[in-house]
């Protein structure tokens, strides 16, 4: 799963983490304006509610990101709202932890970011149909993306971490396939009944 609990990456990667994620958070913050705000919310509210039901895949577990969809729709405030939600759930229910909480942040808001900023032009741009196939390859890299990046902190912090990485690595190729029929159902869905909605990421 992505939320990496207390006790498992070494200090180093832990300071890296946290330090990319002050900054991105924010950075986050200072470019949402007052029209952003309700949609930061509802999609963080989202992320909080649909990441904490985890299925078991193997030894592992995956769950909904919505990397992809929060970097199209927030551009940046994704950070901001990925931060509230994962705190949230590591204070209420455990779910994560708070000293990896800076990791956390960056392996799974940094691939919707980027990838959003990337391809948010083409969707605004695009028709209905078009706009659900773009959103939904860039959900599935979110989602490969972050898998990459949970394994790679997984591998820095210790050695005998390498196979329990490739594992989780395996386990999320199922869910690229879900996060895209997600992500791309939602930008077509918000396409045709609110397009202004893609229009003003922070």
């Amino acid at each position: 799963m992505a939320h990496i609990p207390d006790g498992v990456l070494s200090l180093p990667v832990l300071v890296g983490g946290g330090v990319i994620a002050v900054g991105a958070v924010a950075l986050g913050l200072k470019k949402i304006g007052d029209e952003d705000i309700p949609r930061t919310a509802i999609l963080a509210s989202g992320f909080f509610a649909l990441s904490l039901f985890a299925l078991p895949v193997g030894p592992s577990s995956i769950h909904l990101l919505l990397g992809g969809l929060m970097g199209i729709v927030l551009g940046t405030a994704i950070f901001p709202a990925v931060c509230v939600a994962l705190l949230l759930q590591a204070v209420m229910f455990g779910f994560g932890g708070l000293t990896t909480l800076g990791v956390n942040i960056v392996n799974i808001a940094l691939p919707g970011a980027v990838i959003g900023a990337l391809v948010a032009p083409m969707v605004q741009r695009a028709t209905p149909a078009r706009a659900a196939l773009i959103a939904g390859i860039a959900s599935a890299l979110c989602v490969g993306l972050t898998g990459l990046m949970v394994a790679a902190s997984l591998a820095l912090s210790s050695a005998d971490y390498m196979l329990s990485a490739r594992v989780m690595i395996a386990t999320y190729l199922p869910l690229m396939l879900v996060e895209g029929f997600v992500g791309g159902f939602c930008i077509s869905f918000v396409k045709r009944v609110k397009p202004e909605l893609l229009a003003g990421a922070a």
